[in-house]
């Protein structure tokens, strides 16, 4: 099964159960990836649905950030149980020491820093949803920049 029915099923689960909270949270989330089939003409991958939530996980954490800094706490926890759901959708993600490994991998056979965007799309391919992208890409730089 792919992650687009996963979602449905969840959804219909959330129904079901009565779950106010999860079922808005996956309705916004299928209303995301409806309006990017709709936008684009495509059928959606499971590559482009992770892309969409990992999209959707950033908001919240920014969000719950803005919020805390404003002293609304109400609307932080709120943003919080809406991270919890959408995590579930995202792969396992990788330790450290995987991360430091691709990026030595990846870093391998590049001369120096103006090799970063060559590094970066071939760490983006294979960490997508498993890492944190500005973590690879500070371990990248610091990388590049000692060869």
């Amino acid at each position: 099964m792919g992650l687009k029915e996963q979602i449905t099923d969840d959804m219909k689960a959330a129904m079901r159960a009565k779950d106010a909270q999860k079922l808005g949270t996956i309705r916004l989330l299928t209303a995301a990836m409806k309006q990017k089939e709709v936008d684009e003409r495509i059928e959606l991958t499971d590559a482009h649905v992770l892309a969409i939530v990992e999209k959707m996980i950033k908001q919240r954490k920014d969000s719950i950030s803005q919020f805390e800094a404003g002293g609304r706490q109400d609307l932080a926890d709120n943003e919080k149980a809406e991270l919890a759901i959408l995590s579930v959708y995202m792969p396992a993600s990788l330790s450290d020491e995987e991360i430091a490994a691709e990026v030595a991998a990846a870093t391998a056979g590049a001369t120096g820093p103006q090799d970063m965007g060559k590094v970066m799309g071939v760490l983006k391919q294979k960490l997508a949803g498993r890492a944190d992208m500005t973590t690879v890409s500070a371990l990248a730089k610091a990388a590049l920049t000692k060869s």
